[in-house]
């Protein structure tokens, strides 16, 4: 599965390793993350993310 990091932040959303207490399903894939998933570190939204 991939990786997407956070543009701003530099944040990574890992599909294969979602941290607990985000509140998102275990193997979800980032583009089925709703459109208001925000960065947890820095709120920016989904659309801030890249594919790394």
């Amino acid at each position: 599965m991939a990786k997407y990091k956070c543009k701003i932040c530099g944040y990574i959303f890992d599909e294969d390793n979602i941290e607990e207490g985000l509140n998102i399903p275990a193997g979800i894939k980032f583009e089925d993350l709703p459109s208001s998933f925000k960065c947890p570190k820095c709120k920016m939204s989904k659309a801030m993310f890249e594919k790394i």
